[in-house]
């Protein structure tokens, strides 16, 4: 179960979130501003932050700010009522990952929360092996019987993700949320050359293929 830390100064939309989010099967964990958030931070796990930015004592962008000059690289995702461009563009450049205004859509909280959570899961796990083929994340490199091949990171992202989870089916729209950007206005059809990419690279592989699902999207079988 993902630990969700949820910082936000008003009462009523903390119990909202953490009802939202225990509904969905995350497990929720309240603080009221930056400074109490931190005291969590130093006793219990956490995999994920939705941030407010408006706090008392430790506002959500110094909180940011305090986390990323620390290293601490967990996903952010800020929830304010701010929605003046400059204030999402500070947001960024102080390191958040994501950013909503309120009010919030709930579905909408939830589905970025969980692209946050598998982008996250794809970085912080750098090796992957199938069979007799290594991913190393640090350096984009696949190793198989054939050598070793660098690829481009989008490519290397996306091959990650279909042999992170063997016969899951993933949309074209999931890929481009998690690999490319939720806002991004590139096509889905990049996902299709991206995959013949990776089938061009690995056609003949004696570990994996990349498999077309009709009508919904790709996923990776193991071969035996």
């Amino acid at each position: 179960m993902f630990h969700i830390l949820v910082v936000e100064d008003n009462a009523n939309t903390r119990k909202l979130m953490e009802a939202v989010l225990t509904q969905h099967g995350y497990q929720p964990i309240l603080a009221r501003d930056g400074i109490e958030a931190l005291e969590v931070l130093d006793r219990k796990h956490v995999d994920l932050i939705v941030l407010d930015i408006m706090m008392p004592r430790m506002d959500g962008y110094e909180f940011t700010r305090t986390l990323r000059e620390s290293g601490c690289e967990l996903p952010i995702l800020m929830v304010t009522a701010k929605e003046k461009p400059a204030d999402k563009h500070k947001g960024f450049q102080i390191g958040t990952d994501d950013y909503m205004v309120k009010p919030v859509d709930e579905e909408e909280m939830v589905l970025r929360i969980a692209a946050l959570l598998r982008r996250s899961r794809i970085v912080n796990e750098h090796k992957l092996t199938v069979g007799g083929t290594r991913l190393d994340y640090d350096a984009l490199s696949v190793t198989t019987a054939a050598g070793e091949r660098t690829l481009p990171k989008k490519e290397f992202m996306l091959l990650f993700k279909l042999l992170s989870y063997p016969n899951k089916i993933f949309t074209r729209r999931q890929l481009m949320d998690e690999i490319w950007d939720m806002d991004s206005d590139t096509d889905e059809r990049t996902v299709d050359v991206h995959i013949n990419r990776l089938r061009d690279h690995f056609r003949g592989s004696d570990d994996f293929e990349i498999v077309t699902v009709r009508g919904l999207g790709y996923k990776a079988v193991k071969r035996e």
